[in-house]
């Protein structure tokens, strides 16, 4: 079993709050997760994905409560909303009744939409709510994984560390980053990400809408899958899948509540050019899932083909936010396009703090590949720590202050 970073603040968080909601995606290591608490942190467990136990939590929640006593853990908790309500009032009145009230409940689901409604109208201010990723690299290869950063010793180090070679980035894509994967050693690929996404679509999208044509859905996930590191132009899918535009929103929507995408919004101020770009940029959570939808499934296909350099990018921008997200870390994460055609693929914003990142293939760049920084120059915060993640052996200088950076040190 591969040692998930993201442990360690998940059991802090459960230490100071009484309600952890844990979300992400389907099979991305939430039940595994919950089975480790229960063994160490001694938790009770019951899952909602029972028939027999989800009918009586839908018949009585209190009851259901009672018989299942906290410390517990709810799995595929958005099942029955109704149970929002009595866990509020069992941590209302543990409270009120003047004892401790921290690492009641936690909470699972793959659906954030539903999760998040329910627990912003009943546990506000009483939960905490953790997204999971599927692997890191650096939890795949059992590395210390810490937040991004560009710093040339401990890149260093990481790249002396990776093993990996140029062509194993490809491989690495094309096989994604569910745990499954590596817990069953599966190496048909193909046949794991089908049976996923016909799980997804018939388990979770179904539970969300009446979904009338299941292919076309597909469809639409092959499409937008092709697309990750571009722009969302809702229109130009409409026109490609045949359905209205507003039918693509609330498409693109269930993905990003099932933690299949992230939408990535462009970045502003008002001290930045006002010709800025405002479509969010599509980016898939899992690079193996979006090859496979894509029929990128040969490593070798996909470094010669035209999609080469947006997978590559999607993979480099994952890596960077789960580095953040699984040390429990909130940081903001955009993009930069103007109309002058000016980019940047990755801003971070963190204490005040951006980090500005291309993304790159290739192995040799200079300064002038990265001039579009430039028109940060004038930002309110203070710039630092930036450069293009790329595909070199070692670290080297672009300019004072900017580095390329091995894709091996992530």
């Amino acid at each position: 079993m591969i040692k998930r970073t993201i442990y360690k603040y998940i059991v802090k968080k459960i230490r100071t709050k009484p309600v952890v909601v844990i979300t992400g995606s389907r099979q991305v290591g939430k039940s595994t997760l919950c089975k480790i608490l229960v063994e160490k942190e001694h938790f009770n467990y019951v899952s909602l994905d029972n028939t027999r136990d989800l009918a009586s939590a839908i018949n009585d929640p209190a009851a259901f409560l009672k018989d299942h006593k906290f410390p517990l853990i709810i799995d595929e908790v958005q099942k029955c909303p109704a149970i929002f309500l009595e866990i509020e009032s069992i941590v209302n009145k543990r409270k009120f009744d003047g004892f401790a009230n921290e690492g009641m409940y936690v909470l699972t689901g793959s659906q954030s939409y539903n999760l998040m409604e329910n627990v912003t109208e009943s546990l506000a201010g009483r939960a905490t709510f953790i997204t999971m990723s599927p692997l890191s690299n650096k939890e795949v290869n059992n590395k210390e994984e810490l937040p991004f950063e560009i710093d040339q010793l401990k890149n260093d180090k990481n790249v002396k560390e990776n093993k990996d070679t140029y062509d194993d980035l490809y491989k690495n894509i094309v096989r994604g980053f569910y745990p499954e994967i590596f817990d069953k050693n599966i190496i048909d690929i193909d046949s794991f990400y089908s049976d996923y996404v016909m799980s997804y679509i018939e388990r979770d999208v179904s539970q969300i809408i009446n979904l009338k044509d299941k292919l076309q859905f597909q469809r639409f996930m092959e499409v937008v899958a092709s697309l990750t590191g571009e722009e969302l132009i809702s229109d130009n899918l409409a026109k490609i899948i045949g359905v209205t535009s507003k039918t693509i929103d609330s498409w693109i929507s269930i993905l990003v509540s099932g933690n299949i995408i992230t939408l990535l919004q462009p970045y502003y101020e008002n001290s930045v050019t006002k010709r800025v770009v405002k479509r969010p940029k599509l980016i898939f959570n899992d690079t193996g899932l979006a090859c496979y939808l894509a029929g990128l499934n040969n490593p070798i296909v996909l470094k010669k083909s035209r999609f080469s350099g947006r997978f590559v990018e999607t993979y480099i921008i994952n890596e960077i936010i789960k580095s953040f997200n699984n040390n429990g870390i909130n940081a903001k994460f955009y993009y930069y396009r103007d109309t002058n055609q000016h980019e940047i693929d990755l801003i971070i914003k963190h204490n005040g703090i951006l980090n500005l990142i291309e993304c790159k293939s290739g192995v040799m760049y200079s300064a002038s590949d990265i001039k579009a920084f430039d028109q940060l120059k004038n930002s309110a915060f203070e710039i630092r720590g930036s450069g293009i993640v790329c595909n070199t052996d070692k670290p080297y200088s672009l300019k004072p202050g900017f580095y390329a950076i091995p894709i091996k040190s992530l």
